[in-house]
């Protein structure tokens, strides 16, 4: 047990081989913790003979609360000299980086929980700012050094991949317009791991951070899957040419079905002039269309056909709910080779002249993907984790209340989905 008023005093404020000078205390004002490192002995850095002390200088840092209230420590560095008038070492100040690193002002361990804290529980940088005492940039500017040694200096945390999926997140609206700029997420699709996020929608820029993987990397996957997406197709040919590209089954049915709501709401304007009212026959279907045909009851189907037959005097709704159901059909089994004769048969069958131009789109659309339509069958990799972790990065931006940083916004996203090694920040040095 420590009995010695200082040294009880050192060891709870907890710096490692500090000497506390003294501390003030103000009712409702922060807690300052003014403390010198323990002195060893200086040599120079040039010539070695035993340096002076010039002067001190004081450092005010951040950092963690203490019983509740913020604080503050004072640092106070020595500044030494070399004696030797022949030495052209000029003066230099003692560094200790368990206190502290240059250019932050947040001490280290402070620095450490706050990462953490933002990062892998998904705080805001405002609410630790408001615990710490200070202002939002000095929280984010210590965030960004820590989150960026620790996702992009580890070099195991983006391992072998055999999935791969790629899928886009409206990532901000700028300018007068309001215009949208998205980011495209590379993720690993069998661990539901954030490997990187890019800027922008297009192949460019999936195709050069795929690219500076290495061909050994790149030979490892196995699958590739996407939303019927041409730009992530094109990224897909060029860097993973021998993968199974594999078309997402969720976005394929969605497809059909929106396929069918746009043929609904032409007929609709057809024949009434106007967007479909409560009381319109085809507005009155426009849930049952999109439900499973084996989900219905029997009430349910007999309405649905009654309400067609009154509101689609061609069959042309009828018709286009017949070819969605057609497109669900299709993983009602699992043969490869079977699928992918049944997409080429619906897809051919779908481009008779009497059918409404929606379904003979639907089944253009078909034969363009028909491979990787057919290649679920096969593979049984989805898109989903992918989906799965844009709803992760779309919490961050919520809490975050949007970004305009795309630094910003790749950091975060990554401490938050990205599976950082944890363990490692205790040993890391912020950049």
């Amino acid at each position: 047990m420590e009995t010695d008023p200082t040294r009880m005093c050192e060891m709870l404020v907890d710096l490692l081989d500090v000497n506390v000078l003294g501390v003030e205390s103000r009712h409702r004002e922060f807690v300052t913790v003014h403390f010198e490192c323990r002195r060893v002995v200086v040599g120079c850095p040039e010539c070695g003979v035993l340096a002076q002390v010039k002067d001190r200088r004081r450092i005010e840092l951040v950092d963690l609360p203490m019983n509740g209230r913020p604080t503050r420590v004072v640092w106070h560095i020595r500044r030494f000299f070399c004696p030797d008038e022949l030495c052209p070492t000029g003066s230099w100040s003692e560094v200790d980086t368990r206190s502290g690193f240059a250019r932050l002002l947040i001490t280290d361990r402070a620095g450490r929980w706050l990462t953490r804290q933002i990062g892998e529980n998904g705080r805001s940088v405002q609410e630790i700012a408001n615990e710490l005492g200070c202002d939002w940039h000095t929280v984010n500017d210590t965030l960004l050094r820590y989150g960026e040694a620790l996702v992009d200096d580890d070099p195991t945390r983006v391992g072998l991949v055999e999935a791969l999926g790629l899928d886009e997140v409206l990532f901000v609206r700028e300018g007068e317009y309001h215009r949208q700029c998205f980011s495209t997420q590379i993720v690993d699709v069998e661990c539901g791991q954030l490997l990187d996020v890019v800027p922008g929608r297009s192949g460019a820029a999936p195709t050069q951070w795929l690219l500076a993987q290495g061909e050994q990397w790149l030979a490892h996957v196995r699958y590739a899957t996407l939303d019927l997406s041409g730009p992530y197709r094109s990224v897909f040919n060029k860097t993973v040419p021998r993968a199974t590209q594999v078309a997402d089954p969720f976005h394929v049915i969605k497809l059909a079905n929106l396929k069918l709501d746009e043929c609904r709401r032409r007929v609709q304007n057809e024949l009434f002039g106007h967007r479909g009212r409560k009381h319109d026959p085809l507005y009155r279907t426009r849930l049952l269309l999109t439900k499973a045909d084996e989900r219905l009851s029997d009430n349910g189907r007999e309405k649905l056909m009654g309400l067609l037959n009154a509101g689609d005097p061609k069959g042309e709704v009828l018709a286009t709910w017949r070819a969605k159901e057609l497109v669900r059909g299709l993983y009602d089994h699992h043969d490869p080779d079977l699928a992918l004769e049944f997409v080429q048969r619906l897809g051919n069958d779908l481009q008779e002249s009497e059918l409404p131009e929606e379904a003979r789109s639907l089944g253009r659309t078909l034969l363009r993907w028909k491979n990787q339509i057919a290649a679920w069958h096969e593979a049984h990799v989805s898109n989903g984790p992918t989906e799965a972790v844009n709803n992760l990065i779309k919490r961050v931006k919520r809490v975050a209340f949007g970004f305009r940083s795309f630094r910003n916004y790749r950091i975060r996203a990554l401490l938050y989905a990205g599976k950082p090694n944890w363990s490692l920040l205790a040993d890391i040095t912020p950049r």
